[in-house]
């Protein structure tokens, strides 16, 4: 049985990455007998010069009739001067919204090799290993309406809507509650319940989804608390469960507790387990091309991605796998480069991961 991965290398960084992760996928896929077939299309500003819109229904169609989606980056400031609906991040949330990847999943795990790589002390962080189950396509960054408009003052507003529907909460409460389940029992839901009437009804609605899942311990936080708790203690958490731009935020300082966001991949799944994997971090222009940018989230990524939507956990441990003995090698990027480190390119780390496969 084939199954086809649609790589969309994206901008800035995200061509030097996906090369990376493209060959160690092509590797597995050939050790292992997976049967992927591979496919490629343009998103972001790449499709914006090519076509005038960051998402081309060819892309769409694309990514439609895949299995699974590996993305490198969106954006740059080659295009910031663009209108809003016409950015390359209209792409990336154009995906998520079409093919309703509503379940973010973002692990912050802290590699024992690059403990002195994060900015806390190392027995703060070590042995890390945190579950951020983000919604993905609701919240304040879809909600209607939205836009700037002029007051009868002659002031200028501009509005958005954080909402959400008791449907939208379930969901995302569910696959929070099955990893909790997998993992350490643990679920922490992040809201700001003594503001927003929204979250009043998030926090109403995971209470009332505990019921179901007797074996996990629930627990609310306020999202401010839960900033300064991820920096104060993070191993006290194992899954956490918040809204889209809650867990924008909280996602990507947890990265930093590990050292680099360089480090760290997720998964966007919809019901059917259609996923679209990416790196944390964004398109980062200022280094693209020059061969120094991390590709061990992408092909972390990757490894997500046989385990999420191919099913292949055997293939997907062989990555991950490979990735530890590589930094167990001393091989750095410049991003986790720490005294003792071999610092090596990018193109040079990915021929790491495949020696060690």
């Amino acid at each position: 049985m084939s199954r086809t991965v649609l790589m969309l290398p994206g901008d800035g960084i995200g061509p030097e990455i996906v090369a990376e992760a493209d060959k160690v996928l092509r590797k597995v896929n050939e050790q292992f007998g997976l049967g992927i077939e591979f496919d490629d299309a343009l998103v972001g500003g790449a499709a914006i010069d090519e076509s005038d819109t960051p998402l081309p229904q060819e892309t769409l169609d694309k990514a439609r009739r895949a299995d699974a989606i590996l993305l490198g980056a969106v954006g740059g400031p080659k295009w910031d001067a663009l209108p809003m609906a016409k950015r390359p991040e209209k792409g990336l949330l154009g995906l998520r919204s079409n093919l309703e990847l509503f379940a973010n999943l973002r692990p912050a795990i802290l590699y024992p090799q690059l403990a002195s790589a994060s900015s806390l002390k190392p027995e703060v962080v070590s042995g890390l290993d945190i579950m951020i189950v983000r919604e993905l396509t609701g919240g304040i960054y879809f909600g209607q309406p939205r836009g700037v408009r002029q007051l009868e003052s002659g002031e200028r507003q501009g509005y958005n809507t954080y909402a959400y529907t008791e449907s939208e909460i379930r969901r995302i409460g569910r696959v929070a509650f099955e990893a909790a389940q997998q993992r350490g029992k643990k679920l922490c839901s992040v809201d700001k319940a003594n503001v927003l009437e929204v979250t009043v009804l998030w926090r109403e609605i995971m209470n009332d989804l505990q019921r179901e899942y007797p074996d996990v311990e629930l627990s609310h936080m306020y999202v401010d608390n839960a900033a300064m708790q991820l920096v104060k203690a993070p191993k006290q958490f194992d899954v956490i469960v918040t809204g889209n731009m809650f867990g924008d935020i909280l996602s990507d300082e947890a990265a930093m507790l590990t050292g680099s966001i360089g480090m760290l991949p997720s998964a966007s799944l919809n019901s059917q387990k259609q996923g679209m994997y990416e790196p944390c971090h964004g398109s980062a222009p200022d280094i693209a091309g020059k061969g120094i940018a991390n590709p061990l989230a992408t092909i972390l990524s990757a490894a997500m991605m046989l385990r999420y939507s191919l099913n292949e956990e055997k293939a997907a441990q062989a990555i991950e796998t490979a990735v530890s003995k590589v930094l167990d090698q001393g091989l750095r990027t410049a991003d986790i480069m720490a005294e003792g480190g071999r610092q090596v390119s990018t193109r040079e780390m990915g021929d790491a991961v495949l020696a060690a496969l």
